[in-house]
C-alpha cells in the first residue's frame, strides 16, 4: 500500500505527466526542471564542475562521502530531457547513503545530439576517471530510466574497448527497450501517472534519428550482457517499464551476470528520486547506499 505521500506525488503526476505524447521537447524540459526544482540537497553537500575529458560534469559528494569511492551517475530522462540540475538532489543523497563521492554526467541529448552521443560521452567520462587514477574496483556506474540503459550500453561499450569494467552498477527502472514492446508497457499503462508510451517512443525516434530499434548499444536489451559486473536492479511494480527490467534482469542471469532484481510494489517509475518527502524513495536509497558499500 503507498504512503499517503506517495499517493499525492501520484495525484500531481496524473494531472501532468513528465512524458506524453504531443508535448514539445520544450515544454517536456520545462516540466522536469519545474518537477525537480525544489528537491533538497543534503546539508553540506559540495557541488563542483568539471571538464570530465571534454565533457561536462559535477562531483557532488555528501559531507561524509570518501574520495576512495566513486559512483559515476547518468541521468534520466528519455534521452531527450533532464540534465544534472534536474537530478543534484537525487545524485547527492546516493552519495551520502553509499559513502561515495558522485560525478554526475551532463552527457548530450537528442534531438540536437542523437545516438551514439550521450555514449559517447559516458564513456569519455569513465575513462576520464580511471585517467585521474580512479580504480576500477573503488567505481560503480549507475543511472535511472535512459540513464539505466546508457549505463548497460555504457558497460558494454566499455568491455568491447577492453576497458576495464567498474566493480558494480545500480540501475534504477532501466529503459533498455526503444520499442516498447514488453507487456507492461500496455498492461501497466493505467497504473504509471509518469510515462505514456506515446512520449516514450517519440524520445525513442528522436534518440535513434534512424537507427534501428534494436541496435544493442541504443537498447541494451539486446546486447550480449557476459562479463559485466554485478548489477542492482530496482523497479516499481506500478509502471510501464517494468517489463524492461525484468527482461534485462533474465538476460543478464543467462549471460552469468550476478543480478539482483527488487520490484517495488506499487512503486513507481523512478520513485527513489521522491527521497526524503516519499518514505518508500527513502528506503530504496538506503537499499542502493548499503548494496554499494559492500561492493566500493
Amino acid at each position: 500500500m503507498p504512503s499517503a505521500e506517495l499517493k499525492q506525488v501520484i495525484e500531481i503526476m496524473r494531472a501532468r505527466p513528465v512524458i506524453a505524447g504531443g508535448v514539445t521537447v520544450a515544454a517536456m524540459r520545462r516540466g522536469i526542471v519545474e518537477m525537480t526544482e525544489n528537491s533538497p540537497i543534503p546539508e553540506g553537500t559540495r557541488c563542483d564542475p568539471v571538464d570530465a575529458g571534454g565533457v561536462p560534469c559535477e562531483w557532488i559528494s555528501a559531507p561524509n562521502a570518501s574520495a576512495d569511492k566513486t559512483l559515476l551517475y547518468l541521468h534520466g530522462g528519455g534521452y531527450v530531457i533532464g540534465s544534472i540540475g534536474t537530478h543534484r538532489g537525487h545524485v547527492a543523497r546516493l552519495s551520502q547513503a553509499s559513502g561515495a563521492r558522485a560525478l554526475a554526467v551532463d552527457y548530450r541529448l537528442a534531438p540536437e545530439h542523437p545516438f551514439p552521443a550521450g555514449l559517447e560521452d559516458a564513456q569519455a567520462a569513465y575513462r576520464w576517471l580511471l585517467d585521474q587514477g580512479v580504480r576500477a574496483s573503488s567505481l560503480a556506474i549507475a543511472g535511472d530510466s535512459a540513464g539505466g540503459g546508457l549505463s548497460v550500453a555504457t558497460l558494454v561499450a566499455l568491455r568491447d574497448s577492453g576497458v576495464e569494467l567498474p566493480a558494480a552498477g545500480v540501475l534504477l527502472s532501466p529503459w533498455v527497450d526503444l520499442e516498447g514492446v514488453g507487456e507492461s508497457s500496455t498492461g501497466k499503462a493505467d497504473d504509471d501517472p509518469m510515462i505514456k508510451l506515446d512520449g516514450l517512443l517519440e524520445m525513442a525516434a528522436m534518440y535513434l534519428d534512424g537507427e534501428h530499434a534494436r541496435t544493442p548499444l541504443a537498447a541494451p536489451l539486446y546486447a550480449d550482457l557476459s562479463g559485466l559486473p554485478p548489477l542492482l536492479i530496482q523497479v516499481g511494480t506500478a509502471e510501464i517499464l517494468l517489463d524492461d527490467s525484468t527482461r534485462l534482469a533474465q538476460n543478464a542471469e543467462a549471460a552469468g551476470v550476478e543480478v539482483e532484481l527488487e520490484a517495488w510494489e506499487d512503486m513507481i517509475h523512478v520513485w527513489q528520486a521522491l527521497a526524503p518527502v516519499v518514505p518508500e524513495a527513502t528506503q530504496a536509497v538506503e537499499r542502493i547506499g548499503d548494496w554499494l558499500r559492500k561492493r566500493l
